[in-house]
């Protein structure tokens, strides 16, 4: 006969088990090589994008956060801007999303974005809010930064990390694998992206 602390402890087994079936169906949202979720958000200026509005165009998403270290790291080294002059250069579209939520590290306003964007020379094709935190949440966003890449077929090709060295080192970078720079070059020239899912590194996302 079962005791009521094995019927306690069966009921956690269960509750665990349905806790994690839940979590990785959460986190199943977004694969490599299946169609990206389309969403819709307003940028810095008030001007609404759909995501499906640039199919036929390479789209990176770059989750970030201006306060965050990490993000520091590659915007006080001119390395982020480089990447997004470079890609946007070659037609790719470059979304920074900032899914930080009022009240958190790293909100800000469209005109705050915007002053944000003009000092630190960055070009990326916009930036967008997302204080909900939904776009996020539905990526899977978990750091900032957190980088995709979405091929012209509207297919999820890159998911993970900005560099192979998780640190806040500037100096780090020039000693790094830069994955989105290597999969962006795999994917202009037909190559099969080799290191597609990578383990993303930062601050957490201030949902």
């Amino acid at each position: 006969m079962m005791t009521s602390i094995n019927r306690r402890s069966v009921s956690w087994i269960i509750l665990l088990t349905l806790f994690t079936t839940f979590s990785m169906a959460v986190n199943a949202r977004v694969r490599v090589n299946q169609p990206a979720p389309d969403v819709t958000a307003v940028d810095s200026n008030g001007k609404h994008h759909r995501l499906s509005d640039f199919k036929g165009k390479t789209v990176v998403l770059e989750w970030t956060n201006h306060d965050c270290p990490y993000v520091r790291k590659h915007y006080d080294s001119g390395n982020m801007q480089a990447l997004q002059k470079t890609a946007t250069g070659k037609g790719i579209v470059w979304l920074s999303i900032i899914s930080s939520a009022p009240g958190k590290q790293g909100h800000v306003s469209g005109a705050e974005a915007n002053r944000l964007t003009s000092s630190r020379n960055a070009a990326p094709t916009a930036v967008l809010l997302d204080e909900s935190g939904e776009i996020g949440r539905l990526y899977g966003a978990k750091t900032t930064p957190h980088m995709y890449i979405i091929d012209a077929g509207g297919k999820l090709v890159y998911m993970g990390c900005i560099d192979s060295i998780p640190s806040t080192d500037t100096n780090d970078i020039a000693r790094a694998t830069n994955y989105v720079d290597v999969a962006l070059k795999a994917l202009s020239s037909g190559q099969p992206i080799e290191d597609a899912v990578t383990r993303a590194y930062g601050c957490s996302v201030k949902y």
